[in-house]
């Protein structure tokens, strides 16, 4: 810290102090004025004179005065302006008394409202200049007259000016300090989306694909003495589930890496262009599926591909875990009007076919997505047996100007 810096620390943790030496600085310059005038009206040259001790009381009762001008503004500038009529009236030769009021002035000037200077500085000069012209010894033309009503003005201009470019930078410090609050509010408002986003992400690829690894184990366990052809081209299924499996987690994961660290993997993000392949690794661990489509090829955003293709990947997902083994899942993507339609239903019959038994986290993941996209969701039974998930997501939303989906 400078030392003009720690002078301007002290002096705020100790203003009665500063105003202090103000008001001695301030009787010492009325004093040493009040002892030299000039030897002619028009003259350059000064000579010496001895004031009257009426003028130095005056003078020192001014000055005492600004040693309070934080604490009563108004009342150092009444106290002071009506020591300045007295000299102006008495005065002869007169003292400049008038400095304390013209100090206090401003302090008035600088710690109230425009208004309130206007009020206060017109009539402080109007007194003042008014009690000089017509009470006081000298003619009111004198040059003596117009200083008072020059310097009360002065005083004025220069104490709102003060007070101005003082609320200007406190103005810039709130809108800085604001605008620090709501970067960093808003950085943490997408960490938190993130972080859920990612988590939708991993519950969407760990439950497929550990549903379809544990199908299959279950399938080469149960044939693996009997059928062992079976049994292999299970494990192979296995294998490429858990590949798969390993490939997302490693693309989903490369989203929390540092800028140092490895290049994370480029492959896109899943959607419906890989809808059969989907259907595909459900039908080899042995769920019965049929896909229509009816979308004329619509090309969706990022954000509404990967939500449906996620949303239909949750629902077979659960038809796999909850409807039995008997079940047969319909899959059907509509572009209807503005909108992209998901429909997954399952016949199942299983002791668990409503998937909010489990106390999973699927469809509450399924809903957040659809959401996000200002979509529709509805789940529930079916009339007769089984499940439905029926997802509406506009194809064009937030995510084509560019917005955060989330």
């Amino acid at each position: 810290m400078s030392t003009l810096q720690r002078a301007r620390c002290q002096a705020k943790a100790h203003p009665l102090a500063v105003d202090a030496v103000l008001a001695a600085a301030v009787l010492a310059c009325m004093v040493a004025a009040s002892f030299v005038e000039p030897r002619h009206p028009h003259s350059v040259t000064w000579s010496l004179r001895t004031p009257d001790s009426l003028s130095l009381l005056l003078m020192a009762l001014g000055a005492c005065a600004l040693a309070f001008r934080r604490r009563a503004p108004m009342a150092v500038l009444a106290l002071t302006g009506t020591l300045s009529v007295v000299e102006s009236i008495t005065g002869d030769p007169r003292a400049p008394v008038a400095m304390s009021a013209v100090i206090a002035l401003y302090t008035v000037a600088s710690t109230t409202d425009r208004p309130t200077t206007w009020r206060v500085g017109l009539l402080t000069m109007t007194v003042l200049t008014g009690a000089a012209m017509s009470a006081g010894p000298l003619p009111w033309y004198a040059q003596e007259n117009l200083a008072i009503f020059a310097w009360t003005g002065i005083g004025a201009t220069a104490g709102d000016a003060v007070r101005s470019r003082r609320a200007f930078v406190q103005a810039i410090r709130e809108r800085a300090e604001r605008a620090e609050r709501t970067r960093e509010e808003e950085a943490r408002r997408r960490v938190a989306e993130e972080r859920l986003r990612i988590a939708r992400d991993l519950h969407d690829v760990v439950a497929h694909h550990i549903a379809l690894v544990n199908v299959q184990a279950g399938v080469a366990a149960h044939v693996m003495d009997k059928r062992p052809d079976q049994a292999k081209e299970a494990l192979a299924h296995v294998r490429d589930a858990s590949r798969s499996a390993l490939n997302e987690l490693r693309a989903t994961v490369g989203l929390l890496r540092q800028s140092g660290d490895p290049e994370a993997p480029t492959e896109p993000a899943p959607g419906l262009d890989r809808l059969d392949e989907l259907t595909g690794t459900f039908r080899s661990a042995g769920l019965h599926v049929e896909v229509a489509r009816a979308d004329q090829d619509t090309t969706l955003p990022a954000a509404v591909d990967l939500a449906a293709y996620r949303i239909i990947q949750e629902a077979l997902t659960n038809v796999q875990k909850h409807a039995g083994q008997q079940a047969k899942a319909e899959v059907s993507v509509v572009r209807v009007g503005p909108n992209i339609e998901i429909t997954v239903l399952d016949d199942g019959s299983g002791e668990d076919a409503d998937p909010d038994s489990g106390g999973g986290h699927g469809l509450l993941g399924m809903r957040e997505r659809v959401t996000a996209l200002r979509g529709t969701l509805t789940t529930g039974p079916r009339y007769g047996g089984g499940f439905r998930v029926h997802a509406i997501l506009p194809v064009k939303n937030r995510t084509s100007t560019g917005e955060d989906p989330a």
